[in-house]
């Protein structure tokens, strides 16, 4: 026979299992922990880089700062607002981001809409076609668009940038707006359209409201690619005298190797802009990566 359990046992049983799971997640917190830090080591250093003097930069490491805070100094960051080159280049890079990312969210929503919520012709051949467009590598068509860029007069423009963004940039966007406009209910726009809401209406007042963490995350990814972009604008935008902010930091590496304290500097200011609009619209962005996951 299997002797009774005592309290002393029933009790420690639950308390050793809660041991247990603590130990497990402390663990595994530990582990994601020291992950974090060697991910941020290089943005630590490219940050502490940035505020020493450019005597500094090949007599030591940049960790050695740390010992020695009071060498730190800001006049990197006046050099680089003082030089011209770099603020024209945020300037530049902030436009052709912006203007891709609302064309490329505003696009993608109408006709993600349009796919899901309006019955005409073709539509899933359609999407198959906006699915097959994802897998085109943007590389190969470089060459061509240069060309037809030359021949229409776009070449070396900010617009043609722009429109070689969102035309890259609309695929992945209408598969993601359209996946996640499957998920509203149609009967809430049946609703609508029996008190005689019109399609925009209904696109305004219903879609785009319940759409905000698609919409969020769309305009993240988007922001992100355009302005980290290097290899587009270095094809369309060489001879062009407002250059992107990539391009400009590429520009001092090739001509000016040892101007570590513009490279560094101009470098961490390109990072810092991307990841304020990271977190101002981080709440959203998990639940926009998941549209369409779950049904």
């Amino acid at each position: 026979m299997t002797a009774l359990a005592t309290p002393a046992d029933a009790a420690g049983r639950p308390r050793n299992a809660r041991l247990r799971r603590l130990f497990g997640h402390s663990v595994f917190n530990v582990v994601l922990v020291i992950i974090a830090l060697f991910w941020l080591v290089p943005t630590v250093g490219l940050l502490v880089t940035s505020f020493r003097p450019p005597q500094d930069y090949f007599a030591s490491g940049w960790w050695h700062a740390l010992t020695t805070p009071l060498s730190l100094t800001l006049s990197n960051y006046s050099h680089i607002l003082q030089n011209g080159n770099i603020p024209d280049a945020l300037l530049t890079t902030a436009l052709i981001t912006v203007s891709s990312t609302i064309l490329v969210v505003l696009i993608a929503s109408l006709t993600g809409y349009a796919m899901v919520f309006l019955d005409w012709r073709g539509r899933d051949v359609v999407f198959v076609l906006v699915v097959a467009l994802m897998v085109v590598p943007l590389q190969m068509a470089l060459i061509p668009v240069s060309s037809l860029y030359r021949s229409v007069g776009l070449f070396a423009t900010l617009p043609g940038v722009v429109l070689f963004h969102v035309a890259f940039g609309l695929p992945f966007a209408i598969f993601l707006m359209r996946n996640f406009y499957t998920g509203i209910p149609k009967d809430l726009l049946e609703a609508a359209r029996i008190d005689g809401a019109n399609e925009w209406m209904m696109f305004r007042r219903i879609v785009l409201p319940l759409g905000k963490p698609a919409l969020a995350s769309l305009a993240i990814f988007q922001f992100l690619w355009v302005w980290n972009d290097l290899l587009v604008s270095l094809s369309f935008l060489a001879s062009n005298p407002h250059q992107p902010i990539t391009v400009a930091i590429f520009s001092q590496l090739r001509q000016f190797g040892a101007n570590i304290d513009v490279i560094s500097t101009a470098s961490f200011v390109s990072m810092i802009i991307p990841l304020a609009v990271f977190f101002a619209f981080q709440r959203y962005f998990v639940r926009g990566v998941l549209a369409g996951a779950v049904k």
